[in-house]
């Protein structure tokens, strides 16, 4: 792997750096990472990864861009949405930097694809959005002895490690099984300062680099948490479990059927749900009575709302029950149907009979029936 002209000129500030100097070039040059996901986080991470030199720079996304995405996923631009995120983030990383190959996978990781997309690469960075992913990506890692280069954020904060079953604690030591399904928002519902992925993001690449040169000493056994609030930092110590079910001595975990297994019953106890058109149907006929729940956050109920409904957050619903009319229809919705699935349940757990959750959500209803509503 040897440097043309052109690259010793292009990354001249790493060679004149004795820590890095041509060997540690070289190695970036036949260094290959696989970046789990193109979005918030992936977008900074490929960047520097890219701009670094690393040799092969492998995308694993089966989403598209859209406009929601550009508060933060600075990969993309307006131009692009619609587009496969794979294919709008390698038209940018080749403009920034021709010299390095990138290898594009438009597909979600599964448990049917992980062991081979991951094996082909050396290093794995987990710049996913769901916790499902996580474990898969983690386990895979685990079984392939690959480290995991692993960052997560949420509204304000976000958090940073690498995971390496080699020598120190994986993932699951630290959550040995995900939450429920719904139990945990994510960025879509609970939101996510812009620059936020920005830092973390950066802070993967950090720890990229350093595991490919040698240099420093990596996030292995310690978490590192931001609060962008208040800007300030701390480190977690984080010890190996030996009961892990993935890495621990007696692992249970010996290959990724279980990930099949939980893919099938990965959504809460199913509840009917209504159409869009259905609704509309229903509310413009009025044979009946019926309550519409809005069971989103405030701060989305000041965006948009359906005209006529009520507002109960999903939190305060358990405490807010002696509202809801037992004798309506009652249709429950949110931003997209995942919460409101999950109060509709909450809804029929307490006695009340004729539930439904809107299918889709508000994005739902203004994409087929009122397209005035702002969509976020």
């Amino acid at each position: 792997m040897m440097l043309s002209n052109t690259e010793i000129k292009r990354y001249s500030r790493h060679l004149i750096m004795p820590e890095i100097g041509r060997a540690g070039q070289e190695k970036l040059k036949a260094a290959s990472v696989l970046c789990v996901g193109t979005g918030g986080l992936g977008s900074p991470l490929a960047l520097y990864l890219a701009a670094a030199g690393v040799g092969r720079i492998g995308l694993v996304d089966a989403d598209v861009v859209d406009v929601s995405n550009l508060q933060r996923q600075i990969l993309h631009r307006s131009a692009d949405v619609g587009r496969a995120k794979v294919e709008s983030a390698k038209e940018k990383l080749l403009a920034l930097n021709p010299e390095i190959e990138v290898q594009t996978h438009a597909e979600m990781l599964n448990a049917d694809n992980a062991m081979a997309l991951l094996s082909a690469y050396d290093i794995v960075a987990d710049g996913s959005d769901n916790f499902a992913t996580r474990y898969l990506t983690n386990d895979a890692c685990v079984l392939l002895g690959k480290p995991n280069v692993h960052a997560s954020v949420f509204r304000f904060e976000g958090q940073a490690s690498v995971f390496d079953a080699r020598h120190g604690p994986c993932y699951r030591c630290l959550y040995a099984t995900p939450p429920n399904p719904g139990e945990v928002p994510n960025c879509a519902e609970g939101g996510v300062l812009g620059v936020l992925p920005g830092l973390l993001g950066v802070i993967q690449a950090t720890e990229v680099l350093k595991l490919i040169t040698g240099l420093g000493r990596p996030l292995i056994g310690r978490m590192m948490t931001v609060d962008a609030l208040q800007m300030q930092t701390r480190e977690l110590q984080l010890a190996r479990d030996p009961d892990c079910p993935v890495c621990g001595s007696r692992a249970s975990i010996k290959d990724l059927s279980q990930h099949r297994q939980q893919s099938l019953a990965c959504e809460p106890a199913p509840v009917p749900e209504i159409a869009a058109m259905e609704l509309k149907q229903l509310l413009d006929s009025a044979a009946r009575p019926l309550m519409l729940l809005d069971v989103r956050d405030p701060a989305e109920w000041d965006i948009c709302r359906i005209d006529g409904a009520k507002h109960i957050p999903l939190n305060l619903l358990p405490d807010r029950l002696d509202e809801v009319d037992p004798s309506a229809d009652i249709i429950v919705y949110c931003l997209l149907g995942g919460r409101s699935r999950k109060a509709a349940a909450q809804l029929q757990q307490a006695g009340f009979k004729n539930v439904k959750s809107l299918s889709g959500g508000i994005r739902a209803w203004a994409d087929a029936v009122d397209l005035a509503i702002p969509i976020y």
